[in-house]
This record gives C-alpha cells, structure tokens and sequence, in this order.
C-alpha cells in the first residue's frame, strides 16, 4: 500500500536539513511526497527584499523536493508572522483538506525559533480539525479521520534552554544522506544569509554534524529522530516505524 507523506516545515531548507533523508527513503520506496513550506522565507536575506528572495527561496524549494519525485507547495504566511489564531487553523486545515495525506511530519513543539514552534501548534491542531465536517474553511472535503503526526528533531536537538530534545526514535538514512546534502544544497541563496545571521560557517557542514550526533546516539553514521504524537484520539499505530522498515533505529 502506497502512501501520501506530507511534510509540513516553516521555511524553506527546514525540511531538508532535519527530515530530508527519510523524505528520500519514503519517496524511493514509492510513497507520494509532499514538502510543504508556511512561509516562503522573505526575511532570509540581506541583501534582497522581501518579494524578490521569496520568489528565489520557492524555486530552490521546488528544485530540492524535485530530486526525489516530491511535489512542493507554500502556505504563503510571512516570516516572523505566523500564529496561532483562529485564520491561520482554518489556512493550515484546507491545505491538509487538499493534500489528504495519510501522514505527516512537522517541526517540533519546541525549538530555536518563534515559526518552527508556531507552525507545529497550528499542524497538531488541524489535524485534528480536519476530520470535523462542521469546522468549514474553504471547498475541501472533511478527511475520514485524522492523519498520523510525527514531530521531526528541533535544530541541533535542543530546546531553547539548550537542554536535549530526546527522539522516540530515528531513522537510519546512510544510504540517502548524499541525496539529503544535495538536496539541501538547492538551497544556495542560504549560504550568506545563515553566516551573517546565524554564525554558521557552511550551513551543510552544520546539517552533517547534526545529522551525525543523532546517528550516534543509535550507532549508525548519519540519522533522523522522530517523535509520534500518540494523545487522543490521534492514532498511534506506528505507521511511520513500519514504512521505514529495516533503517528503524531505537
């Protein structure tokens, strides 16, 4: 049985760089995939205005999703904007209503940045809106239930105390990681924007690092951690765990 993934991050390159290698696993297994950005990161650079870099950042977006058969699409909220409120829910429910996806990934509830946090309320909460017929937000039919919801790792596994975000469990992505990188590596306009702004010297050096301190933890090179959001009445059955098969890390 083939699967619709849908991964849903705030900015473009956030996907790649924390779920990108089990993106490319799903996708070449024969899964529909799907990357999902809230915004289409207009505040990421120093030097073009906010249209002009959007209009760069939604190419490289595409081009990264089209290295592995994935579709890629932009909720067109604005950085540094996105909030838990009544429209944003109803936005983010429609488009889940549209993607009809059997599973999701989002950001972590708690991370770095103000708009990974948002945008991992927001997608908890639709998924839940998704499947009540009498939540009305746009022509897309009510989903027959709701989709299974994994949260990815936050940036370098830490919350904003600096203290460990412990995974339930990862992903050994070995095999994908060179496809990771390149996809990663769509994203050039990042290069200078993430050294002046976030103090890192090579932004896919940075992902290697991470990538490998999670692999670490569960004894392979290079790995991804997930968490399954398992409160009522989301589902818990370990879908994604089972997609994943033999590459499934304790």
């Amino acid at each position: 049985m083939t699967h619709h993934i849908l991964s849903i991050h705030a900015h473009p390159d956030d996907a790649e760089i924390l779920a990108g290698g089990t993106l490319a696993l799903l996708a070449q297994a024969g899964h529909r995939v799907t990357i999902v950005t809230m915004t289409p990161g207009d505040c990421g650079s120093m030097e073009q205005g906010p249209e002009e870099i959007a209009a760069i950042r939604r190419r490289e977006a595409a081009a990264a999703a089209a290295l592995i058969g994935a579709a890629y699409a932009c909720a067109e909220f604005r950085d540094l904007s996105i909030f838990n409120d009544d429209s944003s829910r109803r936005r983010v429910t429609e488009l889940i209503r549209r993607q009809q996806p059997t599973l999701i990934l989002t950001s972590s509830p708690t991370d770095y940045h103000c708009d990974h946090e948002a945008t991992s309320t927001l997608v908890r909460d639709a998924c839940f809106a998704v499947s009540c017929p009498n939540y009305r937000c746009g022509e897309a039919a009510p989903l027959p239930g709701i989709p299974h919801l994994y949260f990815m790792d936050s940036i370098e596994g830490r919350d904003r105390d600096g203290r460990p975000v412990q995974a339930d469990f990862a992903v050994d992505i070995g095999p994908e990681f060179a496809r990771k990188r390149e996809m990663l590596a769509a994203h050039a306009s990042q290069r200078e924007w993430l050294q002046r702004q976030h103090g890192m010297d090579d932004y896919l050096h940075s992902m290697e690092e991470w990538t490998r301190a999670r692999g670490q933890s569960v004894a392979v090179r290079y790995a991804e951690g997930f968490r399954q959001y398992k409160h009522h009445p989301y589902p818990v059955t370990p879908l994604l765990q089972e997609l994943v098969g033999d590459r499934l890390r304790r």
